[in-house]
């Protein structure tokens, strides 16, 4: 019999395609992406009062919180120029990477029923997820300049390098998003485990704390400091801060950033993709 369908052209219901026609499917449906991503961050809201500004309220109350048990308590704003800046930046940048990282654990869990009832490449769903995170920076990057200006840091140049360090972001946020939808459509419960971890990566990314106080005033074993300084979270975080507070710009950025910077984004978006598209096959059953 398979000698026969084959004969005739037939192929296997649900086949994984080559990579190379996987991504032509892939970017043939760049417009169901684009819609999907966007339909759902209108609806994301559509029953809560505040509607869209939960968007910007989120981050915002978040830092409002760390701010007082971080900067207030434990005191982690000393000898930090432009704490709000430094942490309110922080709080959006972080909240790109856990959203993404989170929405992508569900992407393929929560639509179960559209995966098995139709052919599509499915890492259209991760990739939506983690573009409707975009869209929603995108609101809150207005906020955050809002926010910066109040607090004396005005534009200028160097906030054109926010946008070659948003596309690094996005394409590792992506990469990390497609990559947890496979692990988390074999186990499911990973889906449970992911906040705890994602709140262990916030607390070593210097969201509320600077790390670079951290490297030059504690005796740490060497690869720590080599965790810390590569972390990827932190090198997006630092990238942002460099772009858009006076007192980070005026520093010297170690070159390292910008280079780790992307050798993260094509290790998590070019392995991710392959890895999330060698397990095609296998999504949406059991």
């Amino acid at each position: 019999m398979a000698e026969l369908a084959a004969r005739h052209g037939l192929t296997v219901s649900g086949a994984r395609p080559s990579l190379p026609e996987y991504t032509r499917r892939l970017w043939g449906r760049r417009h169901f992406v684009m819609a999907f991503a966007t339909a759902r961050l209108t609806a994301q809201y559509s029953q809560a009062k505040l509607g869209q500004i939960w968007q910007i309220m989120t981050p915002l109350l978040n830092a409002t919180v760390y701010y007082f048990v971080f900067g207030v308590l434990l005191h982690t704003k000393d000898g930090v120029t432009d704490f709000v800046p430094f942490l309110v930046t922080g709080v959006f940048v972080w909240t790109f990477t856990s959203s993404s990282v989170m929405a992508g654990t569900r992407s393929l869990t929560s639509n179960l029923g559209l995966v098995r009832a139709l052919h599509f490449p499915r890492a259209t769903l991760p990739v939506s997820y983690a573009l409707q995170q975009l869209q929603q920076l995108l609101f809150s990057m207005a906020v955050l300049s809002v926010i910066l200006v109040c607090f004396g840091q005005l534009p200028r140049a160097s906030w054109l390098l926010a946008l070659p360090a948003l596309l690094l972001q996005s394409v590792f946020n992506t990469g990390l998003a497609m990559v947890m939808a496979r692990l988390a459509s074999a186990t499911p419960d990973i889906t449970q485990l992911m906040p705890f971890v994602l709140r262990t990566w916030m607390y070593v990314s210097g969201v509320m704390w600077s790390i670079g106080h951290v490297l030059h005033n504690n005796d740490l074993p060497h690869l720590a400091l080599v965790a810390l300084e590569c972390n990827p979270a932190a090198v997006y975080i630092d990238l942002m801060r460099f772009a858009l507070i006076d007192s980070f710009t005026a520093a010297q950025l170690p070159p390292h950033v910008w280079l780790v910077a992307v050798g993260w984004a094509l290790l998590a978006g070019v392995g991710g993709f392959i890895y999330f598209w060698q397990a095609e096959e296998t999504y949406g059953r059991g």
